[in-house]
């Protein structure tokens, strides 16, 4: 697919995803895409990473892992990308668009998100610990209510570059199989690119082409959040800008301290800091200049500036299609 054809495939997938998400009915039926790679990582880690290799042995053999699991998600996505486009063009072209909405995730993202405050307002800490674990590795046991919020309010920062901007950049670069290779890597990376003793040697190929794959969509983010920070009250565009050069290098990540540093200019937060992961802490810094005392409210602000972040960039792929079909 040639990049006049998968602009428009970007913006239509995006549209459908927004407005109707990845239905139940389906999931239930057959899973999700997501679900059927993920279960291949776990095969290959279970088949391949055995804990008695040494460890160049277990780096080589996840490499191999990545190389296989590349394979399927892009050959399958680039056969059914072949079939599809010999259905009639409108037809295969909206089927196609279909699929590819399934590698985006703006609305189960902002639900998981919305849960949380729910669960803040309605029921308190507790509840807010359990709805933040959904959506977050780190140990939630002893936070309070402010410490709920900043994670949430991460996670949705740094899922917004990972689920959203990535997927849709590597669809308008690489049609579906672009974005089902993205979304295969981003995959794995969640399951196995840790530092972990298990996981140390064989997820690091994952985990290094998994930053490489996210170096642009990361800053692009900066881009719409700013965008979006213009129409959301008491949100400082400006500050995304300056917060986002300033502090996203303080992040251990070479990538998720843009969109949190985005993030947190706008909304004027800090976000970020010492967390635990398991046996594992790491002391990142703080990124932003306001409070830290976040809460449910915040989040609610952080959902709205997230919308109007997708917003624009639907916007831009939206321009870009009438370009395309010029």
């Amino acid at each position: 697919m040639d990049f006049f054809a998968s602009v428009p495939l970007a913006a239509l997938a995006l549209a459908i995803e927004a407005c109707a998400g990845y239905p139940r009915w389906l999931f239930r039926a057959i899973g999700h895409p997501v679900t059927w790679i993920g279960a291949l990582i776990a095969c290959l880690d279970a088949r391949l990473n055995r804990e008695n290799w040494p460890f160049t042995r277990r780096r080589v053999a996840g490499f191999a892992a990545l190389a296989a699991i590349l394979a399927a998600a892009g050959g399958c996505a680039h056969g059914l990308g072949l079939l599809l486009a010999a259905l009639p063009r409108p037809l295969g072209f909206i089927a196609s668009a279909l699929i590819a909405s399934s590698l985006i995730a703006q609305r189960s993202l902002s639900s998981h998100v919305l849960a949380v405050a729910d669960a803040l307002d309605d029921e308190g800490v507790g509840a807010g610990r359990r709805a933040v674990a959904a959506i977050v590795g780190r140990d939630v046991a002893d936070l309070d209510e402010a410490g709920i919020a900043r994670a949430a309010i991460e996670s949705l920062a740094e899922n917004f570059s990972d689920g959203i901007v990535a997927p849709l950049f590597w669809l308008t670069l690489g049609g579906l199989a672009g974005g089902a290779c993205y979304k295969a890597v981003n995959t794995a990376d969640s399951m196995i690119g840790h530092r972990t003793a298990r996981h140390d040697a064989f997820g690091y190929s994952s985990a290094k082409l998994d930053d490489l794959l996210n170096l642009v969509p990361a800053r692009l983010s900066v881009l719409w959040v700013g965008t979006a920070a213009c129409v959301i009250p008491g949100a400082s565009a400006t500050s995304v800008f300056r917060i986002a050069w300033r502090d996203a290098a303080g992040r251990a990540s070479p990538n998720a301290g843009w969109p949190e540093a985005a993030f947190a200019g706008a909304l004027r937060l800090r976000l970020g800091g010492p967390r635990s992961y398991g046996a594992v802490k790491i002391e990142d810094g703080w990124i932003g200049e306001g409070k830290e005392r976040a809460g449910s409210a915040d989040i609610r602000r952080a959902l709205r500036l997230y919308w109007w972040a997708c917003a624009a960039q639907g916007c831009a792929l939206a321009a870009g299609t009438v370009l395309a079909l010029r």
